[in-house]
């Protein structure tokens, strides 16, 4: 469990003094999860929700409605864990990365404020982009819970061996796919073949985020 105690971000004095305030004094926020890319949801700032959110490290807005400052989730328990700011290329809109303290960003309980398409239709499949992450969190909560009829639960209930039985499978078939170049076979092998690493990961208590920040790391070599 990370500590409640989160250290000041570094700014920049004049990247600070270069943004674009509206007439109100407020700087639209955008929040995006570090580990999955999803945003989670849109607000408003005015300089002292800024200078807290970077000096304390966790997420600060305004509300327009109370006129007042506000730190997500100091009720709800749904805190943001503010792990980077950025500013556009304008200066005028400020972007947030955080992890979700609760994992329910929005104020009616679901994941993030942008689970409607504008047909009115609920989103229901996450973007490719966040598909591991949120694999990952059905994976630990199918293991928490325990439901009946969840395969992934049998699997892990019949143990590591046979876990890792099911990856190295997989993984041959994987690269049978590949190498008779099939590209709709190689497609659906990699998908099951990331299904078994996710688990295992799971299972040895590794996060994929971990495994995108090492190769994150690499990128500056």
């Amino acid at each position: 469990m990370e500590s409640l105690e989160r250290s000041p971000l570094i700014y920049s004095d004049e990247l600070i003094k270069s943004i674009k305030w509206s007439a109100e004094g407020l700087v639209p926020v955008i929040a995006q999860d570090y580990a999955t890319g999803e945003i989670r949801m849109f607000a408003w700032a005015n300089q002292e929700a800024l200078m807290l959110t970077l000096q304390t490290g966790f997420a600060h807005y305004y509300s327009r409605s109370r006129k007042g400052v506000w730190k997500k989730g100091e009720t709800s328990g749904e805190l943001q864990r503010v792990i980077e700011v950025r500013i556009d290329c304008d200066e005028d809109t400020i972007l947030y990365i955080v992890r979700q303290e609760l994992n329910r960003a929005c104020h009616t309980g679901e994941r993030n404020c942008f689970f409607r398409r504008i047909d009115g239709e609920k989103v229901e499949s996450p973007l490719p982009f966040e598909t591991l992450s949120r694999l990952e969190e059905i994976i630990k909560n199918r293991l928490s819970e325990k439901p009946e009829n969840s395969y992934t639960v049998k699997l892990f209930l019949e143990g590591e061996d046979r876990v890792i039985q099911k990856l190295g499978e997989e993984a041959i078939e994987t690269l049978i796919a590949l190498k008779n170049s099939d590209q709709k076979q190689a497609v659906m092998e990699t998908s099951d073949l990331l299904y078994f690493l996710t688990l295992s990961l799971v299972m040895k208590g590794i996060d994929w985020y971990q495994v995108m920040e090492e190769l994150a790391r690499r990128f500056k070599r």
